[in-house]
């Protein structure tokens, strides 16, 4: 098995190391709404990708109002 016949210098490892930052993800407009959105995903605000709707925004509303209104009569 190799093994280093040096040490690296903290410069030499920092700078290297300098390369493997993580890079913030790139926003596009959904061409629907016209909202910011993450790319090659599903538009959050108005449910579609590629033109097409993917998710029922108010279908998915209406389970989740009640949802909350069970939690309420069960306390």
């Amino acid at each position: 098995m190799a093994v280093p016949k040096k040490k690296k210098s903290r410069a030499k490892v920092k700078s290297r190391r300098g390369t493997q930052a993580l890079k913030t993800a790139k926003a596009v407009i959904c061409e629907k709404c016209g909202s910011l959105k993450i790319p090659h995903s599903v538009c959050k605000v108005c449910g579609t990708y590629k033109g097409r709707e993917v998710i029922d925004l108010e279908k998915r509303q209406k389970r989740k109002e009640k949802k909350l209104k069970g939690e309420e009569q069960e306390e």
